[in-house]
């Protein structure tokens, strides 16, 4: 095979791709995935099968030491089997054949280590490598067209050497491997082997279902027996590498996007940058925005008497004045009274409570002690009514109160006074005696009083 023909040709092949490719792209530019950046691998295609060809060599690019002079250049052949796990991660199988060979014509005489040439048959190597996708040339598209690779792995080959020795005699070990026990009458077809695939690749992609690849893997065997001369110590392993093309074909539902050719980041930028979905964040900051002034018009309280101005229905309250949900002025009869005295229960001090909070105060106490007192020596019965500032649901604060007031009538009947002297009433946020605007008026609106059935 003609070296210089043989890379004239893969040039080619490689400008026509790029060509298909961009095209492809063209065409796919308008299509869109129904995938979902956390939406898990179910929603991709995840198989995939290849076919690949090109050209098997015993140097590699690192270099390293040979037991030949010359590479010879020959064809090989595989095809290969991945599952891909991830966005950057998969699991590939491969499995190809082909010849290796080198001549050691650049050497003195035509010779090197006793031997002319080699040609080695690889039967099969078969191997399974993992596969990350590194970079991409299109990283801000939402489906990449162009995607780097490298791999590394563990295989078997099955392969027999043939050696042409100085003297010209040939040496074939096709069907003369030895077994486990190196008896030579159990002869094998070919010599086996573990190695260590590690490569590089890129790939573009074709159409939704095709790609096409370029690879190159270099192969580490783990003994110097591949060419079948033993030379330079037993420390020098054999290796060779192949050069490749193939096409992958993904596998699957064509209603669901490839994998493989998924960028999350790029998926999420796009989706950022889609002017509809900008508008539909300005329209919804202009939502926001007349949301928060119905807000602030809601809690307009002109008079300052606690009761906004759209419920208020006797503006223009006097500061001070205590008054009712509606925003009138409460009865003087409903006027908050000072502390009971006997033979006159009409009421008694205020009792203040913490923030979201219905356990008494000791400051409490004293009031309580008083209003327990005249209780249990003149009768009569009273109501006790909990109240509580604004913050919090409407159907909390009622609860609160109703707990508030309880605590109260719990105090006064571990007093003595008998329970069904005192009612209780939970009212909620109504009748604030301050405004629910400033933290001192919440403070008084925590509250219980009592009046006289």
């Amino acid at each position: 095979m003609n070296y210089s023909t043989l890379k004239k040709g893969l040039a080619a092949s490689f400008v026509a791709l790029i060509g298909v490719t961009t095209l492809a792209n063209a065409q796919d530019a308008s299509t869109t995935s129904s995938a979902k950046v956390f939406g898990g691998r179910g929603q991709y295609r995840s198989w995939s099968i290849g076919v690949n060809g090109g050209v098997l060599s015993p140097f590699v690019a690192i270099g390293g030491t040979n037991d030949f002079k010359n590479a010879d250049v020959n064809l090989g052949y595989g095809i290969s089997l991945r599952k891909q796990l991830g966005h950057a991660f998969g699991l590939e199988g491969n499995i190809f054949r082909g010849k290796i060979s080198g001549t050691n014509k650049d050497a003195v005489g035509g010779v090197q280590n006793g031997v002319k040439e080699f040609e080695t048959e690889v039967g099969y190597a078969a191997d399974i490598r993992g596969v990350v996708n590194v970079a991409t040339v299109d990283f801000l598209r939402r489906q990449n067209s162009v995607n780097f690779f490298v791999s590394a792995g563990y295989g078997l080959i099955a392969f027999a050497p043939k050696v042409t020795n100085a003297n010209g005699s040939v040496v074939d070990w096709k069907d003369k491997a030895t077994g486990p026990a190196n008896d030579k009458h159990d002869a094998k077809t070919y010599v086996k082997e573990a190695y260590i695939p590690v490569g590089v690749g890129v790939k573009f992609k074709v159409s939704e279902r095709v790609s096409f690849n370029l690879g190159y893997t270099m192969h580490f065997l783990d003994n110097d027996n591949l060419d079948g001369v033993y030379a330079n110590g037993a420390s020098n392993k054999d290796k060779f590498s192949y050069g490749s093309a193939g096409l992958e074909f993904s596998l699957g539902s064509k209603s669901k996007p490839n994998l493989d050719w998924v960028n999350p980041l790029a998926l999420m930028y796009d989706e950022l940058k889609d002017p509809s979905l900008r508008q539909e964040v300005d329209a919804l900051k202009n939502r926001v925005a007349n949301v928060e002034k119905s807000v602030e018009d809601l809690k307009k309280d002109s008079d300052g008497d606690g009761v906004a101005d759209q419920f208020d229905k006797c503006p223009g309250t006097p500061a001070g004045t205590a008054v009712d949900g509606s925003g009138c002025p409460l009865p003087k009869v409903e006027a908050q009274v000072t502390a009971p005295t006997a033979g006159n229960l009409t009421g008694f001090e205020t009792i203040q409570f913490e923030f979201n909070s219905s356990v008494l105060k000791t400051d409490s106490y004293p009031t309580l002690d008083k209003l327990s007192s005249v209780l249990r020596e003149n009768g009569g019965k009273v109501t006790v009514k909990g109240y509580a500032s604004s913050e919090g649901t409407t159907a909390y604060n009622l609860k609160l109160s109703k707990d508030r007031a309880n605590s109260v009538k719990t105090y006064l009947v571990n007093s003595g006074v008998n329970a069904s002297q005192v009612a209780t009433k939970g009212l909620g946020e109504a009748n604030p005696i301050a405004s629910n605007d400033t933290e001192e008026g919440r403070i008084q609106n925590r509250r219980v009083e009592s009046a006289r059935n």
